[in-house]
């Protein structure tokens, strides 16, 4: 334990001690040329979308497509509008019923949705993935595949 009295706070100096190499420059930040030398930064490597924004582009382009306003859409499926709303956003993972509901109020059915959602994936995944990869060797991601 440290010596200190009762009730005194022990307090941290936020800047370095007049020793510290980094002391003498404003901030401690030391230009460039002092810098060690470091690997450039590379691009990170772009994220694989959401199912559930798939789910919710496809809705809203369907939706869309007919001239059908949320509040029809939503009325029709008897789901709240503020929920299909946030469906259709990406940010509710909507249960399969209420995708059924949405698909079906949409004149879908559910595996018209999940192709359309399917088609895509393949299509924004393309732009980024090189061509001669495909996941597992020779995958060309053309089928539909679901697991309960």
């Amino acid at each position: 334990m440290t010596e200190q009295a009762p009730n005194e706070a022990r307090v941290i100096p936020l800047r370095p001690p007049a020793g510290h190499p980094s002391a003498a420059r404003p901030g401690g930040i030391r230009p460039a040329s002092e810098r060690p030398a470091t690997a450039a930064p590379q691009a990170p490597a772009p994220k694989e979308p959401l199912w559930r924004d798939l789910i919710g582009d496809v809705l809203r382009r369907e939706r869309l497509a007919q001239e059908r306003t949320l509040k029809d859409v939503a009325d029709t499926a008897r789901i709240s509008m503020p929920y299909l709303s946030e469906v259709e956003r990406g940010r509710k993972e909507a249960s399969s019923e209420v995708l059924a509901a949405a698909a079906h109020a949409l004149g879908l059915g559910l595996g018209d949705l999940l192709s359309l959602a399917q088609g895509e994936l393949v299509r924004v995944t393309s732009r980024w993935m090189p061509s001669g990869s495909r996941g597992r060797a020779g995958s060309s991601y053309d089928g539909l595949c679901l697991a309960a």
